[in-house]
């Protein structure tokens, strides 16, 4: 008996296959890599790119030997660039829209109550100078070598970036007290110069809303499905390193 899989594509792979979807049928009992290798077998282009990969199955992360099912969605999930609401109080947001750094006083505002002594609120902005180049688009940052960038594209799974968020929420409540926690990351064309990420803490004590801030930011470039490219004036250079997907080993 067969099983119909969904395939979705990002970032680099969604270009270098034309499409950000793919169907294949596979036998009962298939596990992610059969899944691979039949995307392989319509897209031998995507090759190169396994070394540095990681798999989602249904918006979780998931290993290469994860059995599938009939109608599942498999997402192959290139190295990244490093709203719900869940425990306490959070604002874990995607936003298309642009934003400035006033963000920083309305999540402030939004967060913090009267027994807070603290807020701290971190900005990520777009940089003219390159970062590192995704594994396989290294001929390509050097065709760009010396150039400034001039903006960036961020692309997310959407729900599956959500839900790392919410994850990564609950970890700063229990690792460090901090209830009310926002994550807000644009998605879309971010000129020069401009917010591309929002983080910030409220907590009755300092130490531990910059600490809760820290985490925050560090683990949303690690571990979310977010995307990004750098445009030079004649093409862009996709950037980021493998997933991970959980908390790192020690912290």
């Amino acid at each position: 008996m067969a099983i119909a899989v969904r395939i979705r594509l990002f970032a680099i792979q969604r270009e270098l296959a034309g499409t950000r979807e793919v169907r294949v049928e596979l036998p009962d009992g298939a596990d992610v890599e059969a899944a691979w290798n039949a995307l392989l077998a319509q897209h031998p282009v995507l090759a190169p790119g396994r070394s540095s990969l990681r798999f989602a199955r249904n918006g979780d992360y998931a290993e290469p030997t994860t059995v599938l099912a009939d109608g599942d969605e498999v997402a192959m999930i290139p190295p990244v660039s490093g709203g719900a609401f869940g425990r306490g109080q959070r604002i874990l947001e995607l936003r298309e829209v642009p934003f400035t750094t006033a963000i920083l006083g309305e999540l402030a505002d939004r967060l913090a109550v009267p027994e807070d002594g603290a807020f701290v609120g971190f900005l990520g902005r777009t940089r003219s100078t390159p970062g590192t180049p995704a594994p396989g688009q290294e001929a390509e940052a050097a065709r760009h070598a010396g150039r400034a960038v001039e903006s960036l594209d961020y692309e997310a799974h959407e729900s599956m970036a959500l839900s790392v968020l919410g994850l990564i929420a609950d970890e700063v409540a229990d690792r460090f007290g901090v209830e009310r926690l926002a994550i807000v990351h644009r998605t879309g064309e971010v000129p020069l110069g401009e917010p591309s990420i929002a983080v910030g803490a409220a907590a009755p004590h300092r130490d531990v809303a910059f600490a809760a801030a820290r985490y925050a930011i560090d683990e949303t470039k690690a571990r979310a499905p977010i995307w990004k490219a750098e445009r030079f004036a004649d093409g862009h250079v996709w950037i980021g390193h493998q997933a991970r997907t959980g908390p790192e080993e020690g912290t």
